[in-house]
């Protein structure tokens, strides 16, 4: 049975930590297991989690860009497994998904990435109770793709579903035809998405409709109202990618694009890129919402506050 890697990046965030690897380590999976956590500009600290055998835990520094991919491909390049699979450290792994993974990867060895569904918890910035235990938050079901996700399939649509936490890949894959994650993305925004692109033209991606990862979000993320970097990332995927074979796609971004500009004052230029977006897709809502914020109508922050508790994105 092949050896898998769990890559968990942390900064500052310890007693969400122990949650993720304490998820990880209680898997059904009973092949040999290993925890690798890599710490983002931060000395390592004892982990208090039970290990059964099989579960070993290792602590390594970045040694590589500072942020999220960088800490990523530390942990990939210092894996042992001949898998690799992610989880943030604010998210957990709900019992059975490992072992659901490897059965699915088995039946489709073409697959070049392997994921689950997802339970979207909205906990109001709460994410960790007094005794160590999950918070009460608001639950989303989103079951993964029933078929087979192509790349044409992610150029047109993010799908949310397809998260980070749930990625499962061979390591093989990783260093070699898929590559490393990117750590050139404007503040790292994006990393997952372009990942999955790329995973995409090399394999088609799988996943286990199960929702069998916690996805915990909260107005503390990283990402949260960093609008320039955002829009700057976005920019980079458009390049990067070949977007230019779907005009629903392309209008997805530039409509996020044209939210990123407007919630920083830059009410011509977010009109403008709304035009674009609407010109390629009618239907594209973020182009309307990105006029309502350039307008005054609405306010972005609260928008995607009330996204969150919805379980959506922008």
């Amino acid at each position: 049975m092949s050896g898998v890697s769990v890559v968990v990046p942390t900064r500052d965030r310890d007693q969400l930590l122990v949650r993720a690897v304490t998820a990880v380590a209680a898997q059904e999976h009973t092949g040999p297991l290993e925890v690798v956590v890599v710490r983002d500009g931060t000395p390592a600290v004892p982990i208090t989690v039970d290990l059964p055998a099989h579960v070993t835990l290792r602590q390594v520094p970045n040694t590589r860009s500072p942020g999220l991919p960088g800490a990523r491909n530390t942990g990939i390049l210092a894996a042992i497994g001949d898998l690799v699979a992610f989880c943030d450290d604010d998210d957990e792994w709900l019992p059975g998904k490992l072992a659901a993974q490897l059965a699915l990867l088995a039946a489709r060895p073409d697959a070049a990435l392997v994921a689950t569904g997802i339970v979207v918890v909205h906990s109001g910035g709460t994410q960790v109770g007094t005794a160590g235990g999950t918070a009460p938050g608001t639950e989303h079901l989103r079951p993964g793709p029933a078929r087979d996700v192509l790349l044409a399939d992610l150029l047109d649509d993010r799908i949310m579903e397809l998260h980070p936490s749930g990625f499962l890949l061979r390591r093989a894959d990783l260093v070699g035809p898929i590559g490393l994650v990117d750590e050139e993305l404007a503040g790292g925004y994006g990393e997952d998405y372009d990942l999955l692109l790329r995973a995409a033209a090399h394999g088609p991606v799988v996943a286990v409709q199960e929702p069998l990862v916690r996805v915990h979000w909260h107005g503390g993320s990283y990402y949260f109202s960093r609008w320039q970097t955002i829009h700057d990332a976005l920019e980079t995927l458009l390049a990067k990618h070949p977007f230019t074979g779907s005009p629903r796609g392309t209008a997805r971004i530039r409509g996020q694009q044209a939210l990123a500009l407007a919630a920083t004052g830059r009410r011509g230029a977010a009109v403008r890129t709304a035009g674009r977006a609407l010109r390629l897709a009618p239907t594209e809502k973020r182009a309307y919402l990105a006029v309502a914020v350039a307008g005054g109508v609405l306010d972005v922050d609260r928008l995607q506050r009330w996204l969150h508790r919805r379980g959506r994105g922008l």
